[in-house]
């Protein structure tokens, strides 16, 4: 049974997972909307009562999805959460306007969490001279959001100036025992919580790094204990054995990983995890720090590139290599180098712009880790690799898909 955790303004109760709608399934580049709104119907059904969006999530049609799928009576089982658009406010009516959008995408006469996304110091203070504080307390009075709050990237200083700063319901931020010491971070997590606020999570799995494939070492400390948990619930009952978290966000995309999510927030309480198994998230965690060279979560903020680089997935290969000591050299020419997908997209097309460094939470300076990927996963030569592939990878391929396809139209014999 689902367990719950209080908002101190409002004794809303909500569940202790909530459902990150960042990275809903995609089939051709768009939402698949039939997989993802059985995968949200699950949830529901299971005791999620609280989904997370923001306006850009997946090229801003997220807040649509929902209100499309919501509106036949899954509305009144949730706590919708969706994000103001920060960077794109130049002044006051900006904010009215994009408010109104989402509450019409939303289908939605109120939004129950508002979060100024991604505040920082300096866009705080330009927000408030453009009246971010009366926008936000008229909107309540008015009933169109009932809590406010902001989600968070930057480092600790800011966050404490920006808790102090006004009297916030509610606080996003990042999250995960591989984060305990970056942004906001225990530290952050604590002081938010003494000042009365209360605290979502964000990449709870640091965007699957600590539950898709792990490092063998990392495996091998978690399979030892014999209590049969997986590295993901490892991972979200760390979390959760956190009496000042509230909820967390984990962004599924098969119903798998929701039942797997299900039976952590079943049973986590607060401070139940004993000493010695908060020891191996020590050992653990030495492991990561060890061989994960960029602490990339896959968000896709820095997404498109102007140069047309799959950010994430250079990074994701490059992590690769190093967490599990293994060339990613075919995949890198298959995915990124264009000869399966047909679009190249691989770290050495960087012109270095720092378009992505403005929009990467994480802080990363994206043009010379790109450098690094393109240095030691392409070297030299590696346009002319990149022609060989294609003239001989290619046509293989592209006879395989025709004789796959032409065996599918054939009739079956009856037996």
């Amino acid at each position: 049974m689902m367990l719950y955790r209080k908002i101190k303004q409002t004794d809303d109760e909500i569940s202790t997972l909530g459902y990150g709608a960042m990275r809903l399934p995609t089939k051709n580049g768009r939402i698949d909307k039939e997989k993802a709104k059985e995968i949200i119907y699950y949830a529901i059904d299971h005791g999620v009562n609280i989904i997370d969006t923001a306006y850009p999530y997946h090229g801003g049609s997220s807040e649509s999805f929902l209100g499309e799928i919501l509106k036949n009576g899954y509305r009144e089982k949730v706590k919708l959460c969706t994000k103001m658009p920060s960077w794109s406010i130049k002044k006051y009516e900006d904010m009215e306007k994009y408010l109104e959008i989402q509450l019409e995408k939303l289908q939605t006469n109120c939004i129950d969490y508002y979060l100024i996304h991604n505040l920082t110091k300096l866009r705080f203070q330009k927000l408030k001279k453009l009246g971010l504080i009366k926008f936000l307390e008229d909107a309540k009075a008015n009933g169109k959001i009932n809590n406010i709050g902001f989600s968070f990237h930057s480092n600790i200083d800011s966050f404490k100036e920006i808790i102090d700063s006004y009297n916030w319901d509610v606080c996003l931020i990042q999250y995960n025992f591989l984060d305990d010491k970056h942004q906001a971070g225990t530290e952050g997590l604590e002081y938010a919580y003494t000042n009365g606020v209360n605290i979502f999570i964000m990449e709870p799995l640091k965007g699957g790094l600590l539950a898709d494939k792990v490092p063998d070492k990392a495996l091998k400390i978690w399979n030892e204990t014999n209590i049969g948990r997986s590295p993901a619930e490892w991972a979200l009952r760390w979390i959760l054995n956190h009496p000042e978290v509230t909820s967390i966000f984990s962004g599924m995309n098969d119903i798998e990983q929701v039942k797997e999510n299900l039976k952590v927030a079943d049973e986590v309480l607060p401070d139940s995890l004993t000493e010695d198994e908060l020891k191996l998230y020590d050992q653990v965690k030495e492991v990561y720090k060890e061989s994960m060279k960029i602490e990339c979560t896959g968000c896709g903020y820095c997404m498109p590139c102007p140069q047309g680089v799959d950010i994430p997935l250079c990074f994701n290969l490059y992590n690769q290599k190093y967490i599990f000591n293994k060339s990613p050299s075919f995949d890198y020419l298959g995915m990124l180098g264009g000869v399966f997908s047909g679009q190249e997209a691989y770290a050495g097309l960087c012109n270095k712009c720092k378009r992505c460094v403005r929009a990467c939470p994480q802080d990363l300076e994206i043009p010379e880790l790109l450098g690094d990927v393109s240095r030691e996963l392409e070297g030299r030569g590696f346009k002319y690799k990149l022609k060989i592939a294609k003239t001989v990878i290619m046509p293989v391929f592209d006879l395989f898909i025709t004789i796959s396809n032409r065996l599918s139209r054939r009739p079956r014999t009856k037996t």
